[in-house]
């Protein structure tokens, strides 16, 4: 790569950013170290512009956070900590696909269900139920107050009774929280679905999630062959 020395406008023009943001971002160690004339004002190279570009194509795949370690790894030759940064981040998108599945499974398994649907065989209670989800009482106690679940009341102590239907419902939830879903979300989702006694209102919800992982591992695929050649140039400096 040539030493043709660059201005941090020259930087900042070509991905249309101000040239504080330059110096921010070598000041967070996105770019390496840059050289300074005898005036003390920064002389960037066309490496500079490799690792900005580097950085642009990994955002996308990793998000802001772990691009800038990713890249403050590969500037101080710290090459195992990157890839270890990037196996993490690969290993979260697949647990995200698994949970993506996970929901699909639970809406296929829903059933219509009510408030005044009567208890059948099978009931759980706050506990029993926060334990097979991995979560906590209260947390079910929230969800009921969002209006995500429907217990009944046992007439003779007041506990809460969740039928098949409630504990499906619970799940759903559940797996939809894992997936980034907020509350105020996920209840009008589950009443669409009782509503149309089907998984149609989720469909969209389900594709644009699936769009989104797409999106993000085919980024990663840009952002791999990006930073492979930042390293490859990093090694013939």
């Amino acid at each position: 790569m040539s030493r043709e020395r660059l201005r941090p406008v020259d930087l900042a023009r070509g991905h249309g950013l101000s040239t504080q943001a330059i110096r921010n971002y070598e000041e967070a160690g996105i770019l390496p170290r840059s050289e300074r004339t005898p005036h003390g004002y920064r002389v960037y190279t066309p490496l500079h512009a490799l690792a900005l570009r580097v950085f642009a194509a990994l955002v996308p795949a990793h998000g802001h956070q772990t691009a800038t370690a990713i890249m403050r790894a590969v500037n101080r030759d710290a090459v195992v900590d990157a890839l270890t940064l990037i196996d993490e981040s690969h290993a979260q998108l697949l647990q995200d696909r698994q949970t993506l599945s996970a929901v699909a499974k639970a809406l296929r398994d829903l059933v219509p269900s009510g408030p005044s649907t009567p208890p059948p065989s099978g009931v759980t209670f706050v506990g029993p139920l926060a334990r097979q989800l991995g979560i906590r009482p209260a947390t079910l106690r929230k969800w009921e107050r969002a209006g995500l679940i429907h217990p009944q009341r046992d007439p003779k102590t007041g506990y809460r009774v969740y039928t098949p239907a409630d504990v499906r419902d619970a799940r759903l939830a559940h797996q939809l929280r894992r997936g980034g879903y907020l509350l105020n979300q996920i209840s009008p989702l589950l009443a669409q679905v009782r509503a149309a006694g089907g998984v149609a209102p989720l469909e969209a919800a389900l594709t644009e999630w699936r769009d989104r992982l797409t999106t993000r591992g085919v980024a990663m695929l840009t952002g791999a062959a990006e930073l492979h050649a930042y390293l490859e140039e990093r090694r013939a400096v």
